[in-house]
Parts: structure tokens; sequence; C-alpha cells
């Protein structure tokens, strides 16, 4: 392994028929990238060639084909083969091989990660639909990373910059969703977003909002009956172990009067209630964490979006934003471990841009 300060990442392909492969291909084309950690594409030189061809600033994207991480080149992209086969790419299409190997990159990469051949991961996009088997049977990326690493229970929180969006349930109907919210389960979401906050992000007493389920935050069990039933108890639970959970808010003032900026997160009750005004606010650099696993994951917070791939319309500042804070969370974790208090010179997607601009000025 490598040390903390240029960690082993690796990145699975997702979809190959989406912007995966593109985005990996357009970011590492920086080569100020290598400088800061060393990335391992689980994939296929075929399907990497491919998109090549697509995009013009290509050139400056080097890699050497690996079989066994002994042979890393922390100086280039490592493409580690999953699989030999002639895939058809048809960018832009759903299909049943564009599902088939996203899962193949995945579960090739999750091993790595589990096996510490790598120290942390960062998934592109895959479509829900065609990676549904026999084999696979998940909803998406953390529920599955929750089941091959055997917790109780994780968080998708959404993150840009100090503004983080957690999530009490995630991929459910909206008809399931009120069934679903327990004081159980918020419970254990606070506890681990406390845990996290303090563990990979540096923060020595985090501040945690908590929203209401139903409009008004209930209006006092007026409209529904949740939040002094379920909710509210749930927060005083979590006080009495030390977390500083605040609320029940409602959603709309919540956001609307910017009460976020005064918190470290904010769990929401359901996935559109949490994301749409993430997504609204944190424009493009928003990136998906698993919280709670024993690695690091993240990933860009977009999907596949086949209407535009193979044409190198693709844009890279979230998957960008989501490797910088795959390795500051590597790095935040080390120094946590070592007991050392914040010594993580975080890299963000803005800062990333920002040492562009310098170095274009000085040329």
């Amino acid at each position: 392994m490598n040390t903390p300060a240029k960690p082993v990442i690796g990145i699975s392909c997702g979809d190959l028929n989406g912007i995966g492969v593109e985005l990996i291909i357009k970011t590492f084309s920086d080569n100020r990238i290598l400088e800061m950690c060393t990335p391992v594409v689980f994939g296929s030189n075929k399907v990497i060639n491919f998109y090549r061809k697509t995009i013009p600033e290509s050139s400056t994207f080097n890699y050497q084909n690996i079989k066994d991480f002994s042979r890393l080149n922390p100086k280039q992209v490592n493409v580690f083969n999953c699989w030999e086969d002639d895939v058809a790419v048809t960018p832009g299409q759903l299909t049943e091989a564009g599902g088939k190997y996203a899962i193949m990159s995945l579960q090739s990469a999750v091993a790595a990660l589990k096996q510490k051949q790598i120290e942390g991961l960062v998934t592109a996009p895959i479509h829900k639909k065609n990676i549904q088997s026999s084999e696979f049977s998940f909803t998406g990326h953390t529920p599955y990373l929750k089941n091959i690493f055997a917790v109780n229970d994780v968080v998708m929180m959404l993150c840009a910059g100090d503004f983080r969006v957690a999530l009490v349930t995630e991929h459910l109907p909206i008809s399931e969703v009120a069934g679903n919210i327990t004081k159980e389960a918020i419970v254990s979401k606070l506890n681990i977003i406390n845990k996290s906050l303090q563990k990979d992000f540096g923060i020595d007493k985090p501040r945690i909002a908590v929203l209401g389920l139903n409009p008004h935050a209930g209006d006092e069990g007026l409209v529904g009956a949740e939040e002094e039933t379920i909710i509210k108890p749930a927060i005083k639970e979590a006080k009495n172990s030390n977390i500083l959970a605040v609320g029940p808010y409602s959603a709309d003032a919540f956001f609307a009067r910017s009460y976020h900026t005064k918190f470290d997160a904010v769990l929401a009750m359901y996935h559109d209630q949490g994301l749409i005004p993430f997504k609204s606010l944190a424009i493009s650099e928003g990136i998906n964490f698993t919280a709670g696993l024993p690695a690091v994951r993240t990933s860009p917070d977009h999907g596949v979006a086949f209407d535009i791939s193979g044409k190198d319309k693709a844009d890279t500042s979230s998957f960008l934003a989501a490797l910088l804070e795959c390795r500051n969370i590597i790095q935040q974790r080390t120094y946590f471990e070592d007991n050392r208090k914040n010594p993580v010179r975080k890299i963000t997607a803005e800062s990333f841009a920002r040492m562009e601009d310098e170095e274009i000025r000085e040329s």
C-alpha cells in the first residue's frame, strides 16, 4: 500500500454504455491527479480504448494493464482487466451487457477493497434496471455494499463541501416511506452520521439537523403523527447518547432559510426530501458517500446519462469531487485512528480548479 498522502483508489467503470468510462478518461487525462492518488480502474482495456477514440483530449491519458496488485505503477492509471471478452459497447443504450459487465467491475473492485488491495473506491454510475439478476438483486451500490461488508446499517450521505444531507430511507416508493420511518431507524442513522462526521470529516462535536416527515413537520400532530410519536422520541434518545441532534424541522422552510448552513449534516426522511434541495444547492459538485462502512466509498451524485454518452459532453465535476473526497476521507481516517487532530489538507474540486487557474497565469 502507498502512504496515506497518496492512497491507492479503485474505480469501477459503471454501465459500459453510460458516461462512466468517459468520466474516468477525462479526469485522469489531467496528470496532476496522479500526484494525489494511485488509481486502479476495474474494467477492460478494450472498453477504455473504445471511449478514448471519442475524446480528443485523451492523448494525455496513459495507462498500463495489470493482473495483480504487486505491479501497480503510481505514475500511471492502472487498468485491472476483469474480463477478456469482446463486449459490444453501444453508448446510450440500455442493454443486458451494459449491466452485466458493470456488476463484474463492481464485484472485482469490492473484492479488492475487502482484501485491502485498494484503500478506497469510487463507483461510476450503474443503471438500476439492467443490473438485476439472480446473482445481484440490489437496488444500487449502497444496499449491495451494506450486504457485502455485513454491517447492520449504513447511511447514504450526499456531500458538497460542508453541506451534507443524509437519508433515513433511500430508493423506496413514496407509498412505503412512512412505514419505514421508525425510531430505531432514525437513531441508527444518527449514530452512524455522528461517528462519521468525527472520524471521516474531523468534526469533534457535530451538529445534526433532523427533518420532519409531514408538511410543516406535522404541525404538532395536525398533519400527521410521526413527528410526535417517532421522530421527536428518536431525537431525544440520540441526545441521551450525547449526539447533538436538533429538530424536527419543516423541510421547505429549513432549506429556504438556509438553516442547513448552521449544521454539519441534515438527516432527511426520504430520497426526494433530501436530494432535491441538495442537488439544487450543490449544483454539479455533489458526491455520494456511504457512511458506516469499514472502507471508504464515494461516487458522483448523478446517473448514467445515456442521452449524452459517447458524445464527449460529460461534465467531470462531480466525479472529480468524489475522487478527491475519497482521498480526503482515507487520510482523515488515518489521522483519526492515530489520535491526531485535523491535519488533513483537503483538496476539493473548487480548490483543484483554482490550482489550474494559477498554473495558467504563471505560464
